[in-house]
């Protein structure tokens, strides 16, 4: 069963849970305070950037007749729609150059290079996800309708194919993105004609989508066009694979809770801020990594500050970090590979019927509630100074050291 009692299973008091949440305020307020013209500055170097890149690596791809020219033309445009749909698309789209009142950089404005719709992806993404951040039953990323990445999700026969499934998703992310964004729009209105008229605006994003990279590029290589539309295809396939990755990562490795509804009744702003941390994880990254991840190795800041400027997220990591150690919280990162490592463990495991794994829906790597310490007391002493969450989890064998 996931998790009801989020203070229990965190070991935190109500007093610490508002104290914590107070910090996190502060933390917020602080960036708000700050935020400025050198914000500005990154969001417009890094548009600019990307822009130079594609236009570059289709100059390339058309201009170069060697396999080597290729691959490096191919790879810079799969580098460039990255970069347009993690750093800038997610980013913009998350309402975090607002500020700017800049018509272009505006999350109401922007579409980005990808099949679906940013309309109908902020009302999947920015509230049934951001608001309700593992809640089964209510956020539809916990697996997008189609993995199960938890015991809380009842096995179905299908699921045996699901590790061909996650291959399949990989490759096609943004197609999925798409169906999964429509799905959730359409769910939330009761009227066919406003049904329909969603179906109808996907359908127009896919024609300007397909027609732009599968059909007027490639016309303006000539001769060359078969190159140009492979690069193209190689480029999407790449580009969705890199952003699955990130978010996999981001959002189903072991440490990245999953919640009841009940948990979220009545949920105060600070106890929304430990379900975040607590449902959330992080990949350790350097600057390169992280811009290329469009800063979504920072997925536990993500989550908690969702509209602040991914710029941002590296100082702010540094502070997390301390209200962590502060109230012994685990702050879930490791490398990339691991981390993926992670997720694909449970994806494979739990391909299989419940009778077949070991563990139990309380006390598994990648599903667990407060009822995992019912019969373990946490204890104190020199090398655990505070009884909480982090130490129960180490004192488990849950957590490493």
């Amino acid at each position: 069963m996931a998790i009801t009692q989020v203070a229990a299973y965190a070991h935190l008091s109500e007093t610490d849970i508002e104290a914590m949440g107070r910090e996190f305020d502060a933390i917020r307020r602080d960036i708000l305070d700050r935020r400025g013209a050198g914000d500005a500055a990154y969001i417009r170097r890094t548009i600019a950037f990307q822009r130079i890149l594609e236009a570059t690596s289709r100059l390339v791809i058309g201009g170069t007749r060697t396999k080597a020219g290729w691959l490096l033309g191919t790879t810079a445009l799969a580098a460039a729609k990255s970069i347009e749909n993690m750093e800038i698309g997610h980013n913009v789209s998350h309402g975090q150059w607002d500020w700017m009142n800049d018509p272009e950089i505006h999350s109401t404005t922007w579409e980005w290079d990808m099949a679906g719709l940013s309309s109908q992806w902020r009302y999947s993404h920015n509230y049934r996800h951001h608001v309700y951040t593992n809640v089964v039953g209510i956020d539809d990323d916990i697996g997008f309708g189609v993995m199960r990445v938890t015991r809380d999700q009842r096995w179905r026969p299908r699921l045996l194919l699901q590790p061909l499934q996650n291959l399949f998703l990989a490759m096609t992310f943004e197609w999925g993105i798409a169906l999964h964004d429509l799905y959730s729009e359409r769910a939330r209105t009761p009227a066919p004609a406003e049904k329909a008229a969603q179906t109808r605006a996907l359908i127009r994003k896919i024609a300007r989508q397909v027609t732009k990279d599968y059909v007027l590029f490639p016309a303006l290589s000539g001769r060359c066009w078969r190159r140009t539309l492979a690069a193209t295809v190689a480029a999407n396939v790449l580009r969705n694979i890199w952003a699955y990755v990130v978010i996999f990562c981001g959002h189903f490795p072991d440490g990245a809770e999953k919640f009841t509804e009940a948990a979220v009744e009545q949920e105060t702003k600070a106890e929304w801020y430990l379900r975040q941390m607590l449902g959330s994880a992080n990949f350790d990254a350097g600057p390169v990594l992280a811009f290329m991840s469009g800063n979504l190795c920072h997925q536990i800041e993500h989550h908690l500050f969702p509209d602040l400027p991914s710029n941002r997220y590296a100082e702010i990591a540094v502070r997390v970090r301390r209200v962590c150690d502060k109230y012994d919280l685990p702050y879930t990162t490791g490398p990339l590979i691991r981390q993926y490592l992670l997720t694909l463990r449970t994806i494979h495991k739990l391909a299989l019927p419940d009778s077949f794994l070991t563990a139990t829906s309380d006390d598994a790597p990648e599903t667990a509630s407060e009822r995992k310490f019912d019969a373990r007391p946490v204890a104190g002493g020199d090398s655990f100074p505070r009884r909480g969450l982090r130490t129960a989890l180490l004192l488990t064998g849950r957590l490493r050291p």
